[in-house]
């Protein structure tokens, strides 16, 4: 084997694939052994070394030294394959240690990546030598992400699996927020300002305590940035994620308050025995300190690592005289030690369960067996008071369960009752239309008779001497009228018909009407028969 030409093998996969040539040695060795195990069989002993320096090799068989001439016989066709696969494998694993090795120094640290696939929302990144992994639960709700766009992600974890590496990437890590302010704010990166805590809700809020060694410089403002440049950059690779830049201060007292802006805080109240804090605020402020669905004082409480339980002065003074008045119902407990209980933080029973039976003796002065009594009864009272709360909340489901479902029933009876009386109007126009197909369009075109008309009844309108109106009706006005009078008489109620209201014109037609027929029925009496006749032929003669 050519010693110079081994040493060029495995410089070249010491430098392309960043392997240790200690390990490229290795593998070649036990590729040797291997193939001489399969010529000469597993009961003999076999010992192999290749110069570092050199690259010449020696193999000794039962401290027997092969010649080179021999030992290329050895590594023959069958058995270089048989070398080769086992080379193979040894540059795999020793490749995955590599990166192993390489991104487990990158844990907690951003790194860029394209996205390569997308199976359901679990983003596959490449990353250059590996391929990450971005899975649903690591990403920020609410963003989607497309094939070959570039994402930036922390290195969470990172797992050996058979011959490659496995690494999980995540947007939604609080350490993904702190790498941002460090590429964006130059004095985090030259530790000039210092993050003491980060608490998040990716997607929603964080909030950032910082801190600063330096009198001179801002920590809030250099991390704000001019008309806010610089935490906008943050925000829009966040996807408009909200962040509060809090102000750090080792004595709670300060640091609270300023967790909980921008809501005011009237006082703040330490409980070392329970780790709790509680918050005095004013009944306008109450709202906002608490935050939508709890979330202001939530990441408060973890920001400043204290439970935060946040009450008006009212609620406090409630909560502790209900808290004394039933810690004094416990066994072996005076009014004392109740009041010395509560001053400690201790407002339920749920709490005084928890208490270490050493503090319990310290604050009361009693015994063991009195503080074992004590913390029993205390359990068994806060199972109780959580069976009643979980059964009032149940009967709370039920009724408004019960009330939604009524309000469905009423919904729908009201649907139905409006489709109902919208379906009435519709089925009586449908009859008045079958109605009028039924009836004659043309009354004279039916079976060629005219249809007698009916004879109208006038009301004549006659003013009485006291200025009083009266009417007349008269029935049966005879048709022996004088044509051309007739036509005047027609045409003067016309022209006062358009000067009067519609419902006026129709009663003075009428009343003209009325009149003239009067006239006609006064003259008919006063002519003989022989000029009726005479009327009768001028009237059905017609003109030329």
């Amino acid at each position: 084997m050519n010693g110079p030409e081994l040493l060029r093998i495995v410089d070249a996969l010491h430098r392309d694939k960043n392997i240790d040539k200690e390990i490229v040695f290795e593998g070649i060795e036990q590729a040797i052994l291997s193939a001489a195990r399969k010529h000469y069989g597993e009961e003999e002993e076999f010992e192999i070394d290749i110069d570092r320096d050199s690259g010449e090799t020696s193999l000794k068989i039962n401290d027997k030294l092969l010649d080179s001439n021999e030992l290329g016989d050895l590594l023959g066709r069958i058995a270089a394959q048989t070398a080769k696969q086992v080379m193979i494998q040894k540059i795999r694993e020793a490749e995955r240690d590599s990166l192993f090795d390489e991104y487990e120094e990158l844990r907690g640290h951003i790194v860029t990546g394209s996205i390569q696939s997308l199976s359901g929302r679990t983003a596959a990144v490449n990353l250059g030598k590996v391929e990450g992994i971005l899975p649903r639960g690591e990403q920020i709700p609410g963003e989607s992400h497309r094939p070959n766009e570039r994402v930036r992600a922390v290195v969470m974890d990172v797992r050996k699996a058979g011959s490659r590496v496995k690494i999980i990437l995540s947007r939604t890590h609080p350490d993904f927020v702190r790498r941002l302010f460090e590429l964006e704010i130059p004095e985090i990166s030259e530790h000039v300002i210092e993050i003491r805590s980060i608490a998040r809700e990716a997607g929603y809020r964080t909030k950032v305590a910082v801190s600063c060694n330096d009198q001179k410089v801002d920590c809030v403002g250099a991390c704000v940035g001019v008309r806010g440049s610089r935490i906008k950059n943050i925000v829009d690779e966040l996807a408009g994620e909200r962040i509060d830049i809090v102000r750090w201060n080792d004595s709670l007292q300060v640091l609270v308050p300023n967790a909980l802006q921008p809501a005011e805080v009237e006082n703040v109240i330490l409980c070392p025995m329970l780790g709790r804090v509680l918050v005095l605020v004013r009944d306008d402020q109450l709202a906002l300190a608490i935050g939508r669905h709890g979330q202001n004082v939530h990441l408060a409480s973890k920001l400043v690592g204290w439970d935060i339980e946040i009450m008006t002065e009212d609620e406090l003074e409630e909560q502790l005289e209900s808290s004394v008045a039933a810690f004094a119902e416990v066994p072996h407990v005076s009014e004392e030690l109740a009041g010395g209980l509560v001053e400690q933080g201790f407002l339920s029973f749920d709490d005084l369960s928890i208490i270490e039976p050493d503090q319990l003796a310290e604050l009361g002065g009693l015994t063991a067996e009195q503080c074992d009594i004590i913390v029993e009864y205390a359990d068994r009272e806060s199972e109780r008071l959580e069976r009643e709360a979980a059964q009032r909340r149940a009967e709370e489901k039920a009724a408004a369960a019960l009330a939604e479902t009524e309000a469905a029933s009423q919904a729908a009876a009201a649907a139905e009752e409006s489709t109902d009386t919208s379906d009435q109007p519709a089925e009586a126009a449908a009859e008045n239309a079958d109605t009028l197909e039924d009836s004659p369009a043309d009354p004279e075109s039916n079976s060629g008779e005219e249809t007698p008309a009916a004879e109208p009844t006038e009301e004549t309108v006659v003013e009485s001497p006291a200025g009083e109106m009266e009417s007349t009706v008269i029935m049966e006005a005879p048709q022996f009228v004088d044509a051309a009078a007739g036509d005047a008489e027609a045409a003067s109620t016309e022209e006062e018909a358009e000067t009067l209201p519609p419902t006026a014109a129709t009663d003075q037609i009428e009343q003209d009407d009325s009149g003239l027929e009067s006239e006609q029925a006064d003259t008919a009496e006063e002519l003989t028969p022989d000029e009726v006749s005479l009327k009768q032929a001028e009237a059905s003669t017609p003109e030329e």
